[in-house]
Order: C-alpha cells, then sequence, then structure tokens
C-alpha cells in the first residue's frame, strides 16, 4: 500500500468526484481510478459506492476514511520533525524546479538574489514538471518555481496556493551557424526537405509550449523528428553539434548566442515562431496551514510552518514584484 493511495483515497472523499480528484492531484481520470481500485484490493473492501452520483463511500470507507486522516497526519508530523532535525541549524530552502528551469534559470537567480537579498543556503530538487508540483502540493518542499503559460495552467488552487511572477522566459528555434553566420538550417523548410528537427518527448512542458508555437505559426513548417528528450540542455547540445533545429528556452542559449556556436532559425518574416512564458514561484499560503492545523480543512493534512529563510525570501519576493 502506498501513501498516495491514501492522500488520493482522502481527496475524493471530500470532493465525492473521481473527475475533480484527479485534477486537484494531478494524474489523469483513469490513472486515478486505478489507484483508488488499488487501495480497494488492498483493504479487501469496496471503499466507494460507485452507483450514485455524487460518489459516495461506503460504510468500509467512511472507516479508512478517519482512519487514512489520522495515518497521514502522523506521516506528516513525524516528516516534519524529522526534517527539523536536518535543517534546523542550517535553515536550507528546500526548492522544486523542473529540469530545465535547474540548469537555466536558477543558478542566475540564486546569483542576482545574493546581491540583492544577501546570501541564502538553498536545496535543490529537479524533477519533471508534475513531480515538482507535486513536491509543493504533498508539502515536501518550501518553494516551487515553475513556467506559466495561460494554454497549460498548473491547476494550483489559488485558495491555497500564492504566487509571485519571476520574469518571463522566451522560446524560440536555434541551430548551429554555418561560416557565414547563417543557420544550417532554417525555417519554414520545404515538403520535399524538411528540416531536421530536435524535439521534446511527449508530456514534456516546453514540447506543449512547441506546439503551440507550430499551431499558430503563419506559415507551414516542414520538419522530419530525428531525435527527442525532455530535456532541453539535451536538445541545446545537439542543435551546436549540427543535427538540427530546437526551440530552446532564451535563457539557455545566452551563452551560445553571444559566443556563435547559436543563431535563430527563424528568418525576420516568420516572427510568430516564439512564445512568451512567465516563470513564477509558488507557495502554500502560511493562513491555510494554519486553517489545516486547527482542523477545519476539510481534512487535507498541514504541512509544516514556513521556515523563517523562506518566509524572509517570501517577503522580499513579494515586495519587489508589488514595486515593479
Amino acid at each position: 500500500m502506498e501513501t498516495k493511495w491514501l492522500e488520493d483515497f482522502v481527496s475524493l472523499a471530500e470532493t465525492r468526484s473521481f473527475s475533480r480528484s484527479a485534477l486537484l492531484r494531478h494524474v489523469t481520470q483513469p490513472a486515478f481510478s486505478r489507484r483508488i481500485q488499488s487501495l480497494e484490493a488492498w483493504a479487501g473492501s469496496d471503499l466507494v459506492d460507485r452507483s450514485s452520483y455524487p460518489t459516495r463511500l461506503t460504510a468500509a470507507g467512511e472507516t479508512l476514511y478517519a482512519q487514512a486522516l489520522e495515518m497521514l497526519q502522523a506521516l506528516q508530523s513525524t516528516r516534519a520533525m524529522l526534517r527539523g532535525h536536518a535543517t534546523a541549524a542550517q535553515d536550507v530552502i528546500e526548492f522544486a524546479v523542473p529540469h530545465t528551469l535547474a540548469f537555466t534559470f536558477f543558478p542566475a537567480w540564486v546569483s542576482a538574489l545574493r546581491d540583492t537579498f544577501g546570501p541564502i543556503k538553498s536545496r535543490l530538487i529537479a524533477l519533471n514538471v508534475h513531480d515538482a508540483v507535486m513536491r509543493l502540493v504533498e508539502g515536501s518542499c518550501d518553494l516551487l518555481i515553475a513556467y506559466h503559460h495561460p494554454s497549460q495552467p498548473n491547476q494550483l488552487d489559488a485558495d491555497r496556493y500564492e504566487m509571485v511572477s519571476l520574469g518571463e522566459e522566451v522560446v524560440a528555434p536555434y541551430a548551429k551557424p554555418d561560416a557565414h553566420g547563417r543557420p544550417l538550417f532554417e525555417l519554414p523548410g520545404k515538403a520535399d526537405r524538411p528540416l531536421p528537427y530536435l524535439g521534446y518527448a511527449q508530456g514534456a512542458y516546453l514540447g506543449q509550449m512547441v506546439a503551440l508555437i507550430l499551431k499558430h505559426c503563419s506559415a507551414p513548417i516542414h520538419f522530419d523528428r530525428v531525435y527527442e528528450t525532455d530535456m532541453a540542455e539535451g536538445l541545446k547540445a545537439m542543435a551546436i553539434e549540427g543535427h538540427g533545429v530546437a526551440f530552446l528556452p532564451l535563457s539557455a542559449v545566452r551563452t551560445e548566442l553571444r559566443t556563435h556556436k547559436l543563431v535563430s532559425a527563424a528568418p525576420p518574416e516568420l516572427r510568430d515562431m516564439s512564445i512568451n512564458m512567465e516563470v513564477r514561484v509558488y507557495r502554500e499560503r502560511p493562513a491555510q496551514r494554519e486553517t489545516l492545523k486547527s482542523g477545519s480543512g476539510a481534512g487535507r493534512v498541514a504541512g509544516a510552518a514556513p521556515k523563517r529563510s523562506a518566509q524572509a525570501l517570501w517577503d522580499y519576493l513579494a515586495a519587489q514584484a508589488s514595486t515593479s
């Protein structure tokens, strides 16, 4: 039995909706249903009455719901104590960050932060977008840094989480230059000679952004996908070696553009071959944590109180955002 099954079950007991809980738990509805079924198999009893709408718990389900809240709260409290032992002296701020931002945005951002805010001690947890969001949802980090675009919101509940905008990121196509400084592969390509395309793996957040660019492009783009990975740094390395066109965040290629290892693969007439995203930092609202601790949080498990260093950093970021 996995603790995430209990967390899924608690969510279902509160929302009375498989689709709503799947959304809140950041999984597909079929995957969410399978996890509930796995919990029922472990329990040896039906926990959900699927013949009614809204969904209701069976008698066994009601019993498990009460016990699940206690078990999850005990586990959360134990983890908070253990984390307190590990970091109390250092007061390290733990960041959950998607891989691309971890490589491109985070190092320069921390450097600038130290010049203005002061020294910080940080621990970076680099993950895919889904798992980074879940770190925050499960209380396993202090702050989440992630991309945001209206077409692909992360579905974090604004009543439970607050955010501060850290700036913007631009994704655009790049390629290795030839001896004359022109891109080896220049968009849009031709139907009989498609350009070698270095793409993101299925499900990657930046891949979804690229799909949006191509969908709204003013001219047909002719690509032959020759390579894929879920990390921008992997695509950049292949583009530098001349293997094709890659759509990359500007923060990932600033040095390569300056040293002429990469150039834009989009001619001036294709001005719509880029997309702007916001970079945001999120945290759980302290007031929400106190509500959960007091027992009026609809059964959610409360996280630990914000660290002093994380609170101070958040106050600084919020103040900077309000004056910009």
